[in-house]
């Protein structure tokens, strides 16, 4: 009997152990109390990643116990041991590590010779055979009306060699839905995913800044980070006298690893008011283009972390007329793995975008995606409960 007992109290115990439980956690300044927006939290038993939103906060479920690793690149990192966490809202407080000014960087090398190694070293690093389960998420407007949604979990599977990457996309969740009576199929043109993965491992959009011919056209300035010391900044600016370059770039990397850590590009309005405006049936005139790409360090360990992508464009018609299109594409990285998974070439992912895959929704995947999103968004995105 007392056998019986104890087994009947394991197997209860066990039961309770096993099941997922929710937490919230909100990442604060320790000096100001405000909410840290981007905050990364690393759950370190699945090294799933989450990003806080502009309130502080993230959730997660887990399953048994885990410490975290809180951190942002303005802030010290805080290692928290699983003891004091409850389900209940847990407030994470960050030092801020103001501790030098900015200032310019001298070195007997160029910074566009630096660039040229610290791209190349990342570009290496970041080739190789791993797996990232990725939460992507893309909005479509037209003419300045939120007209189209997407979003899905999704497997990049990623074959690596010293020249560049190669992605293998395995769609598990995803859900895909026009917000307007009209059909605006025609108009849509989402990023095709494995080409902007491919383009983040291979680092593509430094190309410019490393070509010969066009790497003239930009001035280079490499300052220390002003909130950590471990990091330093390189500014990348067209010159007044260019007629090519239009993207400004901000780098900041790590200088002993030579590792990019996250990178900027944006094309400020005085560039774009120099770009002749098309008038051809057919053309785009880009009105708005900014990306920022993070990765995460971690021991030996390198990968992409998040992304935001933004373009909008004027499409010309007929007579002149114009339709305004803007598309906004984010990546988040919720898992690393060096496993590779297992699959069928069936259900391999081929097409370009998620506008083309048939919704398939087994849970409430975005809930704990962990990504920033406006009051507006969060309204589009609550109002799509009712088509589940």
């Amino acid at each position: 009997m007392r056998g019986l007992i104890l087994l009947f109290v394991i197997l209860v115990n066990t039961a309770i152990f096993a099941q997922k439980v929710e937490y919230s956690i909100v990442v604060k300044d320790i000096e100001t109390q405000l909410p840290i927006e981007n905050a990364t939290v690393l759950i370190m038993k699945t090294k799933q990643t989450l990003i806080s939103n502009r309130d502080g906060k993230v959730t997660f479920e887990l399953n048994g116990a885990s410490s975290l690793q809180v951190s942002e690149t303005n802030y010290e990192t805080v290692t928290l041991r699983w003891g004091p966490l409850k389900p209940d809202l847990f407030v994470v407080y960050l030092k801020n590590n103001n501790n030098k000014l900015e200032e310019i960087v001298v070195s007997k090398e160029k910074p566009e010779k630096n660039l040229q190694k610290i791209v190349s070293n990342s570009r290496q690093k970041l080739a190789n055979a791993y797996r990232l389960k990725v939460y992507v998420r893309e909005f479509f407007m037209l003419d300045n009306k939120y007209s189209y949604y997407n979003d899905g979990l999704v497997n990049f599977q990623f074959e690596g060699n010293q020249k560049n990457s190669t992605t293998t996309l395995l769609v598990e969740q995803n859900r895909s839905y026009g917000l307007l009576e009209t059909d605006v199929s025609a108009d849509l043109m989402g990023y095709n995913l494995n080409n902007i993965m491919e383009n983040y491992s291979n680092l593509k959009y430094f190309d410019p800044l490393l070509d010969s011919k066009t790497k003239k056209e930009y001035e280079f300035t490499t300052t220390g980070h002003p909130n950590n010391k471990d990091y330093y900044i390189m500014s990348v600016t067209p010159l007044d006298k260019s007629k090519k370059a239009l993207d400004t770039f901000e780098i900041i990397y790590d200088p002993t690893k030579k590792l990019i850590v996250e990178f900027s590009i944006i094309i400020k309005p005085g560039n774009l008011a120099q770009i002749e405006e098309q008038t051809k049936v057919g053309s785009k005139n880009v009105t708005r283009s900014q990306v920022k790409v993070t990765y995460r360090i971690d021991g030996e360990d390198y990968y992409l972390l998040s992304s935001n992508e933004e373009i909008a464009y004027d499409l010309i018609l007929k007579d002149q007329v114009k339709k305004n299109i803007q598309v906004r594409n984010n990546f988040i990285t919720t898992n690393f793995n060096r496993q590779n998974f297992t699959y069928k070439e069936s259900d391999v992912f081929k097409e370009k975008t998620l506008f083309n895959k048939k919704n398939k929704v087994l849970t409430k995947y975005w809930d704990l995606s962990g990504f920033t999103a406006t009051d507006e968004e969060k309204g589009i995105i609550n109002g799509l409960e009712f088509k589940l």
